[in-house]
Parts: structure tokens; C-alpha cells; sequence
């Protein structure tokens, strides 16, 4: 008769990579519109030197979740079957929108964070920060999508 301890150990399943990096990359963009909004809402007013930052941010983070929304609920909320077409310019949209964010945050690299100094050339540091690290973050994602794309790996969920 079999060692039953064995026998579990040898059923058991461990998480495969994909799994993990499949799991980030969803919790990342559950999460990352919401601190969008929030941020931008909560610095809305704190960026003279590129007053479109903070509504950047706060359309960045409506725009994802009505993504997420269009994609989780196609044929609901009266979009009924037209709703490739409604996705298809949400996300036209969202990419302009993003190029625009581009000029907006990497023009004024890197601000001055002293509010005292001069009050025309200061973002606040956190807002700057957040705008710039999220906006790296998603050509990175992108550049890891595109590499799962285009080069199939075990990482990316071929065996």
C-alpha cells in the first residue's frame, strides 16, 4: 500500500507562473485606476506648473474602469450588441487621452516640489510621482503583453 503522504505530495499542484503573473497584472489594473482617480482627485488643484496632471489622472482612472466595465458587462447598460463599437472608442480615447498624458508629465520632468520657491513652477510631489511612475508602468506592462504576444515562453503560459 502507498505512503499516503506521498501520494499527496505528489498531487498536489503547484501555482504554474503564468498563474501568478496573469494574477498581477489583473490586480494591477483593478487597482491602478482606482488610485488614479483618487489621486488625481485629491491633488486636483496642486500643480500649477501643468494644471492638466491631477485631470489626466482622474479621467485616466474613469476611462479604465469604464474599459473594465465594457469588457466584464458587454451587453448590458444599454449598449446592447453595439458594444464592440462603444469599446472600440472608449478605446481610441483612452489611447489619445494617454498620449496626451506623455507630453503633459514628461515636458515638465522634473518640477520643482518646493511650494515656497515659486508657486508657477511647483507639483506637488506625490501627484508628479504617482503621474509619472504609473504612466512607466504601463509601457512596461504593455512591453511584457507584447512579449507574451509575440514571443510565446513558459512565463507567459505556453508549455
Amino acid at each position: 500500500m502507498p505512503d499516503t503522504d506521498t501520494d499527496t505530495i505528489r498531487h498536489i499542484r503547484r501555482p504554474k507562473p503564468p498563474c501568478v503573473v496573469v494574477g498581477c497584472f489583473q490586480v494591477i489594473l483593478c487597482v491602478m485606476p482606482i488610485a488614479q482617480f483618487i489621486i488625481g482627485a485629491l491633488y486636483q488643484f496642486d500643480c500649477p506648473r501643468q494644471r492638466y496632471i491631477p485631470i489626466y489622472l482622474l479621467v485616466m482612472g474613469v476611462v479604465s474602469m469604464l474599459l473594465g466595465l465594457l469588457s466584464i458587462l458587454p451587453c448590458c447598460a444599454g449598449f446592447g450588441s453595439h458594444s464592440s463599437a462603444w469599446t472600440c472608442l472608449v478605446s481610441l480615447f483612452f489611447f489619445c487621452w494617454f498620449i496626451a498624458g506623455n507630453v503633459w508629465i514628461y515636458s515638465v520632468y522634473e518640477p520643482n516640489y518646493n511650494k515656497t520657491v515659486s508657486r508657477d513652477v511647483y507639483c506637488n510631489k506625490t501627484l508628479y510621482l504617482f503621474a509619472f511612475w504609473t504612466t512607466n508602468m504601463t509601457y512596461v506592462l504593455f512591453g511584457f503583453l507584447l512579449f507574451c504576444t509575440c514571443c510565446p515562453c513558459t512565463l507567459c503560459g505556453e508549455d
